[in-house]
């Protein structure tokens, strides 16, 4: 891979660009493709097929050059929505599957599914609420990168057998952050007397464990989170999350589906999960792909990550909103919690 490609968006059609990076090339491809027939894109490209089937195999003759540029240790993870016709839920995303395993050049490892915290309401009333979307891991041998712990690690990090190990490490973190916050002297009083009644509870076993979000310090989801966790980082400066629940690494992932100021993309997909993918298939420094980029949300989690990122897109008003989103990436962010 030359340096001149690294930390690059290209304008252009996915599949030409693809075609000209070398193969073996790249870590991990994360992407969301546009959904079948679900939004309007712009253009006739991918999305815009008459039918399912000409929208399969359009995507897999761009999953196919993924395949090819992706190193033998590397992964790749396609996230796909579904679309109803007459009433009947195609399962675009499991033909599109099926495909994939017809053609024997990768394994599929887990299906790690997207639950929304905050569906869409604007759902058919005579049907239940559609709330979760799957992502694909592929690899193309045994021989793939897989972090397991890095995954939603925060979930036990710090209390891994020890419920004192939250007061000792998170907690003194949390205090620093405090400190070095523009928070006004009264609101930093405030965020640590709520901070030690947190770590009591840790310590008590009440809670598994807990994580702060400080306004200034820590990276928020774009568009912000549903619920009051926004609400109170504005009005506060601080929101306090308590976990609860066992370690296990399972294959569900909850997330809020995330919107973009002035609709400039009509969809995001969310940096919650993209991150939690990114560490558990590459280590800094790695290469991520994202053929699809729109927004640049896979970009800009790689960029925090200290991963390097190639982004392709084929509407630049997506890209100049992309390189935006990067530009304005506070010099001081944390890792995404939910």
């Amino acid at each position: 891979m030359v340096d001149a490609e690294l930390n690059t968006i290209f304008c252009g059609d996915c599949l030409d660009i693809l075609k000209d990076l070398p193969q073996n090339s790249v870590d991990l491809v994360v992407t969301s493709p546009p959904y079948f027939q679900q939004r309007e894109y712009g253009g006739t490209g991918i999305g815009n097929e008459k039918t399912v089937e000409e929208y399969i195999e359009n995507l897999m003759r761009v999953f196919r050059e993924c395949v090819r540029i992706t190193k033998k240790t590397g992964s790749i993870v396609f996230n796909l929505g579904d679309k109803y016709i007459d009433g009947n839920l195609l399962l675009v995303p499991y033909r599109f599957a099926i495909e994939v395993q017809k053609e024997k050049q990768v394994k599929l490892i887990n299906e790690l599914t997207w639950v929304k915290i905050n569906p869409s309401p604007k759902q058919d009333p005579k049907k239940l609420v559609s709330s979760k979307e799957p992502f694909f891991i592929y690899t193309k041998s045994s021989d793939y990168y897989f972090n397991k712990d890095a995954f939603l690690e925060y979930k036990d990090k710090y209390l891994n057998g020890s419920k004192k190990a939250a007061g000792n490490d998170i907690g003194k973190k949390y205090f620093e952050l405090i400190e070095k916050s523009n928070l006004s002297p009264a609101d930093k009083v405030q965020a640590g007397k709520e901070l030690l009644e947190v770590i009591r509870e840790a310590k008590e076993g009440k809670i598994e464990s807990f994580r702060m979000k400080i306004r200034g310090m820590h990276a928020l989801p774009y568009g912000g989170q549903a619920g009051g966790r926004l609400t109170q980082i504005e009005n506060k400066g601080f929101t306090i999350i308590k976990i609860h629940g066992n370690s296990m690494r399972k294959d569900i992932i909850e997330s809020t589906v995330e919107t973009i100021k002035g609709n400039v993309h009509p969809a995001v997909y969310p940096e919650f999960v993209v991150q939690e993918l990114i560490k558990l298939l590459t280590k800094e420094n790695d290469i991520v792909l994202d053929p699809f980029l729109g927004s640049g949300t896979t970009a800009v989690v790689a960029k925090r990550l200290k991963r390097n990122y190639i982004g392709i897109e084929i509407h630049p008003e997506y890209i100049e909103y992309a390189k935006q989103r990067l530009a304005e990436m506070p010099s001081y962010t944390l890792e995404l919690f939910i």
